[in-house]
């Protein structure tokens, strides 16, 4: 996530080379990365949904984020 970042809310991952963003609410997708981490990434959203809207809202307000744990 990003500081003051713009609307909808969501998040970037990065794997290797490659980067995408994912919309908190829908889980839309925009850029591309191997299946295997974007299944990761998009079960890893569905686990953290509350915990990554509410740093969506930290940011916004450019306050610290709270760490989210990792993929269980």
């Amino acid at each position: 996530m990003n500081y003051n970042d713009h609307l909808p809310p969501h998040f970037h991952a990065r794997y290797q080379d490659q980067e995408i963003t994912v919309n908190l609410g829908s889980g839309k997708v925009q850029g591309t990365m191997p299946r295997r981490a974007l299944n990761m990434v998009l079960e890893w959203r569905e686990q953290h949904q509350a915990e990554l809207l509410q740093n969506w809202e930290l940011a916004r307000q450019r306050r610290p984020l709270q760490q989210v744990p990792p993929l269980s």
